[in-house]
């Protein structure tokens, strides 16, 4: 899968979790403050994520994640080892 493919999907998770147009969705755009989320809605965000791609996130690793293109990666790093 390419990193725009799981760009797509993360997007969709956030369009659909966050009620926002995917198409407004980007790399920069943070998860905490440009989509007003809290810690529960951050942790759900990353549930949904773990569903989408059949993968796990940790806790520490989960805390690390601050902006779309940082989920992005991370997916994408997680699903080419």
């Amino acid at each position: 899968m390419t990193r725009e493919e799981v760009f797509s999907k993360v997007a969709g998770v956030i369009a659909n979790h966050f009620e926002i147009d995917p198409e407004k969705v980007t790399d920069q755009m943070s998860i905490k403050d440009d989509l007003n989320a809290d810690s529960i809605s951050v942790m759900e965000f990353v549930l949904e994520l773990e569903d989408e791609f059949g993968t796990e996130i940790s806790d520490e690793d989960a805390e690390q994640i601050e902006t779309v293109g940082g989920a992005v990666d991370y997916v994408y790093n997680r699903l080419n080892k």
